[in-house]
């Protein structure tokens, strides 16, 4: 059975949650307290671990395109001087996941783990990390490497790096030679500036999915910079929209919700929405006309934009993030009242660890069901189905 948290209030101590023994060759017995987290070894300075591993590490994926998941082995690789390794925790399961396992995109590298919304315990780290102790929770997002020197590295924008970003799983990993694995694992091994601090007390369980459904939607709010009182209209209400209309109705916004599910229409009221409607009655609505300042699109899938642009503003925008294709476009009614169309894709590692720090000051979290991994399969249906208030969680902390 899957456990369902509405997450209006922190979890419990993460000093709870039973770990599993973590074993690598090379790290000694003198490690060992620090591994355990126990009041004595976290008051410490982190013990510097360098040329540990590489990890065997147990993880959940597929061995052929729209394949049925299961366990197998990978390796992450050994510990560098700039690395966290962290044992994992929870996983969110993001709808780009099942596109990128089902070959809606194009064909995965195979096997395939994937999973980019990760949250562990830092269990070593390399020589030279300074901004993470073992004990520490940390996570990991989309990205996982970047040049680092390029115009969009050096203005905080690792996510669009002229020279190729590395994603967190089925990207080309310059390390192994091969293609990266993501989150559905039980470790990973990461660059310490591409891991993300996590605040104490935070509930673990619901964060995971902010490092993707999170950072997607408040950088666009952002961005566009939303203020008390404008209107803001979210079309989709799932993993994204979700999130979307908590951080805009945060900032105090009039917040829209355009969805397809009649049964949604509450929810988002609960979330924090003036109003919601289902999409073909919107269209028919004369008020809706005109009326917004900025329409953010989680939508997957291709879909008509030309009823949605005809909502906004004069000299207001539409912004694309749920990457599904906008068709339909007028470019003379786009003209006529000076409006935009445009993309936006997560955001870079400083915004990431502000919509962290963002959500865990106001206590804003995603609404998520807690799976374990042997439910992955299912969860991918119900996602498909539009059946998940509103994020999958994979509980990664006692694998069967």
């Amino acid at each position: 059975m899957s456990d369902k948290h509405n997450h209006s209030n922190q979890d419990q101590d993460p000093s709870e949650i039973g770990r599993r023994k973590f074993i690598a060759a090379g790290l000694g017995a003198a490690a060992a307290p620090l591994l355990f987290g126990n009041a004595t070894a976290q008051a410490q300075p982190a013990e510097r671990t360098v040329g540990a591993g590489p990890y065997p590490t147990r993880a959940w994926g597929i061995t052929e395109t729209a394949g049925k998941f299961a366990p197998m082995t990978i390796q992450r690789r050994a510990l560098g001087d700039n690395d966290v390794l962290l044992d994992i925790l929870y996983a969110g399961i993001c709808h780009s996941d099942v596109h990128t396992a089902r070959g809606d995109w194009r064909a995965p590298g195979l096997p395939c783990v994937p999973g980019h919304e990760i949250v562990g315990r830092v269990v070593a780290v390399g020589s030279k990390v300074t901004k993470f102790r073992v004990g520490d929770y940390g996570g990991v997002g989309c990205m996982v490497d970047s040049c680092g020197t390029c115009e969009n590295c050096l203005a905080d924008r690792e996510q669009i790096c002229v020279n190729g970003t590395t994603f967190t799983y089925n990207s080309p990993d310059k390390m192994s030679g091969g293609h990266t694995f993501g989150g559905y694992s039980e470790r990973i091994v990461v660059a310490e500036k591409f891991v993300i601090r996590i605040p104490p007390g935070m509930d673990l369980k619901a964060t995971a999915p902010i490092l993707c459904a999170g950072i997607t939607t408040f950088s666009p709010i952002r961005h566009w910079d939303v203020k008390p009182s404008q209107r803001v209209a979210v079309v989709g209400l799932g993993g994204l929209g979700h999130m979307a209309v908590k951080l805009a109705a945060a900032r105090r916004a009039d917040v829209t919700v355009l969805t397809t599910t009649q049964g949604k229409i509450a929810a988002a009221r609960a979330m924090g929405a003036s109003a919601a409607y289902l999409w073909q009655d919107a269209e028919a609505r004369p008020e809706l006309r005109n009326r917004f300042d900025l329409i953010i699109s989680t939508v997957p899938y291709a879909f008509e934009a030309e009823p949605f642009m005809q909502m906004l503003k004069l000299d207001s925008t539409f912004v694309n993030v749920g990457l599904g294709e906008a068709r339909g476009i007028n470019p003379a009614a786009m003209a006529f009242g000076r409006k935009s169309l445009a993309g936006s894709m997560i955001g870079g590692i400083a915004e990431t660890q502000e919509v962290i720090d963002h959500c865990f000051a106001r206590k804003i979290y995603p609404d998520v069901e807690v799976i374990k991994p042997d439910q992955i399969a299912a969860a991918y249906q119900r996602v498909i189905c539009k059946d998940v208030r509103f994020r999958f969680v994979i509980d990664l902390t006692s694998p069967k």
